[in-house]
């Protein structure tokens, strides 16, 4: 019995996700002005939100306190640049990250606010940048195999993603050792990808504006921003979204492939948009061919 019990206290100390409360992203935040905290975290038809954040942070789930180096994965919920779905596409999907192996960071980014931030389009950027930026000078002392971070974005925190892996090199950060911002991999869960008629209107008024500039919208339309050296992406998206329309993984994807770029497109015939890992209409969730895409890129 007592061995039983021993075995049973070891297979739980294993798979125990060591997580860290929220800590500040920044010492001193950049782009900021300053006004009164009125974050606010309630539920909404049995899903987490997380709205009005001006004070961005970031929580840790690391997979063991050991001295093996794991891949980390960077998640950026989504919710139209309006709120962070920070429960089923934020926190629960850390926790699966953790049960194959890899550590994993959420981010709580800043929601564009023209009276809290002096620039509003690049403020959940410059958190996306920080984000790699600290997982890669803490990778010793958090157990990251540098060479092994990935981002994951939903939604408009696919946005954010895509944008990162397209304008990692444009750095908007305080950068002094000049560490590279490149991910080593994206994954893209029903994303708004561009800034043009067939993205999400609410994701682009709340990033860039009512009156955008041409300038911006080709800045924000991550199509058109990709090169040779943009991460490799897996991307997951449902043909009936009547929210972020499926063309967004296309042109995408397309471009990728275009710039001999590995993608892998993985569609649902149904599902909609914001089921986070659990697409109901499906046999299959999406996280089984994802794990089995790291596995066959030697990421896990």
């Amino acid at each position: 019995m007592k061995i039983n019990i021993i075995s049973i206290i070891t297979i739980l100390l294993m798979t125990t996700t060591i997580q860290a409360q929220y800590q500040p992203l920044y010492k001193v935040t950049p782009n900021q002005i300053k006004v009164a905290n009125e974050e606010k975290e309630e539920q909404f038809e049995g899903i987490t939100i997380v709205s009005k954040v001006t004070e961005p942070a970031f929580q840790y789930f690391r997979v063991k306190e050991d001295n093996i180096k794991r891949p980390c994965v960077i998640i950026y919920p989504g919710g139209g640049y309006t709120i962070l779905a920070s429960g089923h596409e934020g926190i629960d999907v850390a926790k699966f990250f953790n049960s194959i192996g890899v550590n994993a960071m959420v981010v709580k980014y800043r929601i564009p606010n023209d009276k809290a931030q002096n620039d509003k389009s690049i403020a959940p950027l410059q958190d996306a940048q920080q984000a790699i930026l600290l997982a890669k000078t803490n990778a010793n002392n958090w157990g990251i195999d540098d060479k092994k971070i990935g981002i994951l974005g939903f939604s408009a925190g696919g946005h954010l993603a895509a944008s990162l892996s397209s304008h990692y090199a444009d750095v908007k950060i305080d950068n002094p050792s000049k560490v590279s911002l490149r991910p080593d991999f994206q994954i893209l869960i029903y994303p708004v990808i561009t800034m043009k008629d067939f993205g999400h209107a609410g994701s682009k008024e709340n990033l860039i504006g009512k009156d955008p500039t041409p300038e911006q919208i080709q800045y924000y339309s991550n199509e058109l921003n990709v090169n040779e050296q943009t991460p490799p992406a897996f991307i997951v998206h449902a043909i009936n979204d009547d929210a972020v329309p499926v063309q967004n993984a296309h042109v995408y994807d397309s471009a990728l492939k275009a710039n001999k770029v590995s993608s892998t497109l993985y569609l649902y015939e149904k599902g909609g948009h914001g089921f986070g890992m659990k697409n109901p209409t499906a046999s299959e969730q999406w996280t089984t061919p994802l794990t089995a895409w790291l596995q066959k890129r030697k990421i896990i």
